[in-house]
């Protein structure tokens, strides 16, 4: 008898040969050589003895493994060994978790194509659906069915799409769509309707990952003929541009600030948006403009001096920073493409190894379970050192985290056949190879050869470290408990069973494709500017996928390679709006107009400025807008005090101006409130 039902969607992926059940803990899902997923059997117990008892007859003929060597396989068969039980065990508890017909979520009001973040109800009541959670859960499976076409993954795309279209349309407490900034809301309720408690909002992280999910499904519909997705990508991509450079509350929901993560995400969805778009002939000016900027902005987070990440600034100075954000954001944005490129932050690169080392490092001492372990070895990752939540405990996500950007670096190395260490590396490497030194070191070189087998084996044991803690039935909570061991918090956690699945597919040597990152890596000349543009949004419509989607003959594997630069559009002429405006805290100003940019004069649909450029000695308020060529504008400003409620508009006559034919100059409004 099999230990588990195996989920229809799975059994998908499952040649139709065997009529026994497949009992997950003796078959290993495998991508064979056609591209398609097969079951093997693991090895037996038998054959486990029989290998051990080759290695005694080898150390008896005088021939002894190294201790290292030795080590090390062992790891891998116990790494291997798990990994085959809890693959079919991951897929299955993941899609649990997606309505309609999930088992942990099955006539329970959820629709089809949300993902609830744990079916648990109570300590704590993760029964909601994140926009987060659910953005990663679906660029996982987005990239698993590039992988590997089935009709169960296409239909959960699907729905995925249909999902977010509806949701983006749901007001909530962060504001609506009209201006976009409902689109910061972090959670709904799990039949879509909006979430009034008391939360940590505007969470701006929702937007690009979202975005960055249904790109990645959308570059497949474009090269199998079909353009479905783009209206809900749009609205996602005008809000990152629009808004990237506001504060916001982090991943975890408790510091408000500027986080890594975030602008990172936003980078990333900037560039594959662009690269989508004008594909697709959409205008891409405002993306290709913005995301310099906020790269630029990104390297402001880097601690030079103690070499990692502060993953939160302009807020939450309370904690040091070193957090799994950043590991996170690291992996999100991972691109071959890129090299090892440290702007970008891919995780081979300089910063973000060192980086690794010193978010790891933290967690060594404050966990018990922690205690002894050596240097070179793994261990469980939380998300910061200074946690409270549930007493500040492992999670499993950060340690699969951990081990998937190791992964990650070791197909780069071994891509371009060699491995660069700088000084900021250096302590990284030399935890690992304690000879390493400064330079480059080729495929067969004595170094090269030490540091790709020492880093597989570290990564290796983020993932014994998870397999550890993990339920002897195979499921997986948010928590580890610092001192026990136990999991504990959120059971099922469905982002733990996502990132397991990313972790061991990297691990596998599956690379997803590209998102441009190779083409995106220069910063701007001079000062980073806080550059943001604003767009308009539209509900999206219902998606309509024709009956016959299926993957096209001899579709290429990555068709959309190219990130558009310059001026794309110029008959959207950027019209930037400064106002000089006093405000007190939880004032907003708004410019409104007589052209559909600027609202047609709906207060309801003026576009608000960005505070961001805001002193005490100069109060300036600033947003560019792209406003069509030739247009004969008429405006004013608005100050908005606790909602529409509390309008007050500017005195004096319309403000006019003529915008000039296409024109790849930014026109500049420089006004005072009046």
């Amino acid at each position: 008898m099999a230990l588990f039902a195996v989920p229809n969607i799975i059994q998908d992926l499952i040649p139709a040969a065997a009529s026994e059940s497949i009992n997950p803990w003796t078959w290993n899902l495998n991508l064979n050589a056609s591209g398609l997923y097969e079951y093997l059997p693991t090895m037996h117990a038998l054959s486990k003895f029989a290998l051990l008892g080759a290695c005694a007859v080898q150390s008896v003929m005088g021939l002894p493994e190294p201790v290292e060597s030795r080590e090390a396989n062992l790891l891998k068969r116990n790494v291997d060994d798990w990994i085959n039980r809890e693959t079919p065990i991951a897929w299955q508890k993941l899609l649990c978790n997606i309505g309609p017909d999930g088992c942990a979520v099955r006539n329970q009001g959820v629709p089809a194509g949300v993902v609830v973040a744990s079916p648990s109800r109570s300590d704590p009541d993760y029964f909601y659906t994140w926009t987060r959670d659910a953005a990663l859960v679906y660029k996982g499976l987005a990239d698993a069915f590039r992988r590997n076409y089935t009709e169960g993954l296409h239909t959960q795309l699907k729905n995925f799409v249909s999902s977010q279209a509806k949701l983006q349309g749901v007001g909530n407490p962060a504001g609506g769509l009209n201006d976009g900034q409902g689109l910061g809301e972090p959670k709904f309720m799990v039949d879509l309707k909006e979430f009034t408690g008391e939360w940590g909002r505007p969470q701006r992280d929702g937007p690009p990952l979202r975005a960055i999910a249904l790109i990645r499904y959308a570059k497949w519909l474009v090269e199998n003929g079909h353009k479905a997705v783009w209206p809900t990508i749009e609205n996602d991509l005008k809000y990152s541009a629009q808004y990237w450079n506001q504060t916001g509350f982090d991943l975890w929901e408790e510091v408000p600030g500027s986080s890594f993560f975030t602008i990172a995400s936003t980078h990333r969805a900037l560039v594959e948006g662009a690269q989508l778009g004008a594909v697709l002939g959409k205008p891409t000016r405002a993306y290709t403009a913005v995301a310099p900027q906020v790269l630029c902005f990104q390297q402001s987070f880097w601690n030079a001096r103690e070499g990692f990440v502060v993953s939160n600034i302009n807020g939450g100075e309370w904690r040091r920073g070193r957090d799994a954000n950043s590991i996170l954001a690291s992996i999100h944005n991972f691109d071959p493409s890129a090299g090892c490129d440290a702007n970008t932050f891919q995780p081979c690169s300089d910063r973000a190894l060192s980086n690794h080392k010193v978010v790891v490092d933290s967690f060594r001492s404050i966990y018990n379970i922690n205690r002894g372990i050596a240097q070179n070895k793994a261990v469980a990752v939380g998300r910061y050192s200074e946690d409270i939540f549930y007493n500040g405990n492992p999670w499993f996500l950060a340690t699969f985290a951990a081990a998937e950007q190791l992964y990650d670096a070791l197909l780069v190395w071994k891509a371009q056949g060699s491995i660069a260490i700088t000084q900021t590396s250096l302590p990284f490497f030399r935890d690992h190879v304690s000879g390493a030194t400064v330079g480059t070191h080729a495929a067969g070189s004595a170094t090269y050869n030490q540091i790709v087998s020492a880093i597989t084996a570290y990564a290796d044991g983020f993932i014994e470290v998870a397999s550890k803690y993990a339920h002897s039935n195979g499921a997986m909570n948010e928590q580890i408990d610092r001192n026990t061991g136990q999991p504990i918090a959120a059971p099922d956690l469905t982002w733990s069973y996502s990132a397991f699945l990313t972790a061991t597919a990297r691990r596998d040597g599956y690379i997803p494709t590209g998102w441009g990152a190779g083409q995106a890596t220069a910063l701007p000349a001079g000062q980073c500017q806080k550059f943001e543009v604003a767009g308009n949004y539209n509900l999206p419509p219902t998606p309509v996928f024709p009956s016959n989607l299926t993957p096209a003959a001899n579709a290429p594997v990555e068709q959309i390679t190219a990130v558009p630069t310059g001026c794309t559009n110029p008959e959207k002429v950027f019209v930037t709006f400064n106002e000089r405006a006093s405000t007190s805290w939880g004032q907003v100003i708004k410019v409104v107009g007589n052209v559909p940019e600027l609202g047609s004069w709906d207060v309801n649909k003026a576009v608000p400025l960005s505070a961001s450029k805001y002193t005490s000695g100069d109060p300036l308020w600033s947003i560019t807008l792209p406003i069509q060529a030739g247009s004969s504008v008429q405006y004013k400003y608005i100050r908005i005090t606790n909602g529409v409620a509390g309008v007050s508009w500017e005195g004096g006559d319309n403000r006019a101006f003529s915008v000039p034919g296409a024109t790849c100059d930014v026109q500049n409004r420089w006004d005072n409130w009046r």
